[in-house]
């Protein structure tokens, strides 16, 4: 098992990463989850681990929510049902919400946590690679609006995030694919020897390899820990992790949520950013050429370009009415820009789009 540490002070937490960790929860949550239980997870994730979490986890008072699979369900309506299912098991501030399943059990367990009784414990244990390396890791909980991704929400940081790397043994090949997307976007943001690692290791990655994938996984969380503790509320650096998800959720939104995993509209939303930052066609061709190795879509289908910039505007990165770009110097080396060429992104939007 390997350890790191999101160090926000008296907020700080473990992010736990091993094989067969799922079975020693009891031992490693004993300081982290109370008698109070409640386990939120999804009709795809409860049948295969719901019942090893509490076998692991002991005696203890439990009150299960199993949400319906999928991002067209993460919304205000099933947040209140988490909530629900809460008060009518009579828990109070001493529960403790337990995520167990993908980003979107994840973003709503987290976001129900932050609002039950203003305020309890979380534990995360994420079960697709996107929500071991991303997700999970940061305190970003929030559900969708109609007009864009995650426009509601709170900062609401877990007390540990146990990743158990078995239990991508059962993810699909299309949602393993999703998570790769984010893998791939910590090198391109930050760290060029890990892009070139990765380009080097894809196969391997994509066979699963146990040592590759804990290492990527490993090092994607150590990125994300460093950029979160040193920019908790994503005022100034955090927003580099948002790199391709400008264009990505609203390639989401314009296609109802129901298209596109989320990694693969983020994959999709770096190459338009790639494109969008001028690089050189290398770096952009190497970005893409990675991301189709990891079995990532090269095109979103038909789109419009004026649905699409609209999306944009209602970014929740949007600031005094100005959209929000990560964009990129070169391969490992992100910016924030606000001032852009509105000419080149109409022009990436209608090719894109067409």
């Amino acid at each position: 098992m390997e350890t790191l540490d999101v160090a926000l002070g008296d907020r700080s937490y473990p992010i736990l990463v091993g094989a067969g960790l799922l079975a020693r929860a009891g031992e490693l949550l004993a300081d982290h989850v109370g008698r109070d239980v409640v386990l939120v997870t999804n009709t795809t994730v409860g049948p295969l681990y719901l019942q090893a979490l509490r076998d692991a986890l002991g005696e203890r008072r439990y009150a299960v929510h199993e949400l319906p699979d999928g991002e067209q369900h993460k919304s205000l309506t099933q947040v209140a049902a988490i909530v629900d299912t809460a008060v009518r098991a009579g828990f109070s501030r001493d529960a403790t919400f337990v995520a167990l399943g993908g980003g979107v059990v994840g973003d709503m367990a987290g976001f129900a946590a932050a609002i039950f009784m203003r305020g309890v414990g979380c534990v995360q244990i994420p079960t697709t690679l996107l929500a071991q390396v991303d997700s999970s890791v940061g305190g970003k909980t929030g559900v969708n609006h109609e007009l864009g991704k995650n426009l509601i929400g709170a900062f609401h940081q877990p007390r540990c995030v146990l990743i158990d790397t078995q239990t991508l043994d059962t993810l699909p090949e299309r949602e393993f694919s999703a998570g790769m997307a984010e893998v791939i976007k910590h090198g391109a943001i930050v760290d060029i020897d890990y892009f070139e690692r990765l380009e080097r290791d894809i196969d391997a990655l994509m066979r699963r390899d146990p040592k590759a994938l804990t290492e990527a996984i490993v090092h994607s969380c150590r990125i994300k820990a460093a950029v979160v503790a040193e920019d908790e509320r994503e005022r100034g650096r955090r927003a580099i992790l948002n790199f391709g998800h400008t264009f990505g959720h609203a390639i989401e939104a314009c296609t109802a949520y129901s298209r596109w995993l989320h990694g693969e509209a983020v994959g999709l939303g770096m190459q338009m950013a790639a494109e969008m930052s001028g690089l050189d066609a290398m770096s952009v061709d190497r970005l893409r050429n990675l991301l189709t190795r990891a079995g990532l879509p090269s095109r979103p289908g038909a789109l419009s370009a004026k649905d699409m910039l609209d999306a944009m505007g209602h970014d929740k990165k949007v600031s005094a009415g100005a959209i929000t770009l990560i964009l990129l110097d070169a391969l490992g080396d992100a910016r924030v820009v606000r001032d852009f060429d509105q000419e080149r992104l109409h022009k990436v939007l209608n090719d894109w789009a067409s």
